[in-house]
């Protein structure tokens, strides 16, 4: 129901600032780079990955761990959705204009959502008070009111002054619910493109859907490990259950479990398959160590700390899916700053494995970004290249603007190294494309300084 600030932090490299570099130079080179942008990229329609079937028996167990759980672990006895057509509205809050890309990414989601999910949603008319609001506000005032969150949704309310004004009240209490009728969504404007929209895709999904997230699902942004940034098939299934005409508001978890199977194999059809037993759940000591790995808010010697007791904590409960693959990835980052043995020995760990759990996915390239840096850094153009030619694809399919955009700025220097200037050229105006949108100007702008700076006597 929040997004974390801690889950829109730019991916570490294997340098974090680009040595050598004098700060008047810096701010040259920021402003010639600056000075000659190309025109930003943008996603539209749904993302080309693939993924594999899920058998219809863990998408329902699946689907009731996600609907009758909050993300604090509250349990919600009672089913909860719209009912009827779903109008949403936007709110500029503070009367400044709203980014450009807001109403486009929207539009774009909408049209999914009809379309995969089968909602019945569109945008609100002028005038008329939507279903759904979306306000956008600066980012220091969510901060303010809720801090920590990038971006949440709220039922019972109609907009930011309506929230204000019921904060305190059990009218907010998702709990207290019988049917879904109003609900508001907050969301920064003055932050990158690829952050707003991705907190229409997690907001959005669960003001209609699920509220909970569960860190065993892979293919999901109903997931806090944040590898997939909007919407994906499995999330649309997921959302398609949810408003099937065999359901509706005021169910008890046992009426709704009872015609699970039968929406599933409508949803579903390829899911009849075998069942392969159930996942267990993340334990709440992986949890907060995994959370505790990726906060900014400790020091780098406990982020290792954290990290490590999250890889101990996954071996020993025995697991052997994404949620050790990611734990190594954590200590990778988290160990980057101070020790690059244990970095990259864990980040081959991590590549390792999701190599074999998931191919050449979105999960193996945010591995894959960092192993590329490292191989760039060190003069290996040809290793980096090798790493990059299988990465890029996957970040474009899963339409993830900043990782793309390093991996082609990564690329673009890997190219220049073996003496194809032109080509890199090229290759770098792409990322840069894409990383106006993943990040904003000036941050593109820092992140393109110290990509630069990690090829050898650049």
């Amino acid at each position: 129901m929040l997004k974390s600030l801690a889950s829109l932090a730019v991916m570490a490299l294997a340098s974090c600032a680009t040595p050598g570099l004098a700060p008047q130079a810096t701010r040259a080179t920021i402003a010639n780079i600056t000075d000659a942008l190309p025109a930003p990229r943008r996603f539209s329609g749904a993302p080309a990955m693939r993924l594999p079937v899920q058998p219809n028996a863990q998408l329902a167990r699946d689907f009731m761990a996600l609907t009758f759980q909050l993300e604090t672990g509250r349990q919600l006895n009672t089913f909860t959705r719209y009912e009827g057509p779903i109008t949403v509205a936007v709110e500029n809050a503070t009367g400044t204009s709203l980014p450009p890309t807001l109403q486009p990414d929207l539009d774009d989601l909408l049209v999914r959502l009809r379309g995969e999910a089968k909602i019945d949603i569109r945008r609100a008319e002028a005038g008329e008070m939507g279903s759904i609001t979306i306000s956008a506000l600066p980012r220091k005032t969510l901060q303010r009111f809720v801090p920590g969150a990038a971006c949440f949704v709220v039922p019972r309310v109609a907009g930011w002054s309506d929230y204000l004004a019921k904060r305190f009240s059990p009218e907010i209490d998702w709990t207290t619910l019988t049917t879904r009728t109003r609900a508001s969504i907050f969301l920064p404007y003055d932050v990158s493109p690829q952050e707003i929209r991705d907190c229409l895709h997690e907001e959005l999904a669960q003001a209609v859907g699920p509220l909970n997230d569960l860190y065993r699902l892979p293919y999901s942004t109903f997931n806090d490990d944040n590898v997939n940034v909007v919407l994906t098939s499995y999330d649309m299934m997921l959302l398609r259950a949810t408003y099937d005409s065999s359901l509706q508001s005021g169910m008890s978890q046992a009426q709704v479990a009872a015609r699970l199977p039968a929406i599933l194999a409508r949803v579903n059809p390829s899911g009849r398959v075998a069942d392969r037993g159930a996942t267990p759940e993340a334990t709440e000591r992986w949890s907060k160590a995994i959370q505790g790995a990726l906060s900014p808010d400790v020091s780098s010697t406990a982020r290792i700390s954290y990290a490590k007791n999250a890889v101990a904590l996954a071996q020993a409960a025995g697991w052997q899916d994404e949620r050790l693959a990611f734990s190594h990835l954590a200590l990778g980052r988290a160990a980057l700053p101070m020790d690059g043995d244990i970095a990259i020995a864990a980040f081959l760990e991590s590549a390792a494995m999701y190599k074999q759990l998931t191919g050449n996915s979105i999960h193996s390239a945010q591995v894959a970004v960092q192993l590329a840096a490292f191989a760039l850094s060190s003069g290996q153009a040809d290793s980096a290249l090798s790493i990059l030619d299988e990465a890029i694809p996957a970040a474009d399919d899963a339409q993830n603007a900043s990782l793309l955009a390093t991996l082609l700025l990564l690329r673009s220097e890997a190219t220049a190294l073996q003496g194809a200037s032109s080509e890199a050229a090229r290759i770098r105006r792409e990322g840069l494309a894409w990383g106006r949108y993943a990040w904003g100007d000036e941050v593109l702008a820092i992140r393109a300084v110290e990509v630069a700076g990690l090829r050898p006597g650049a």
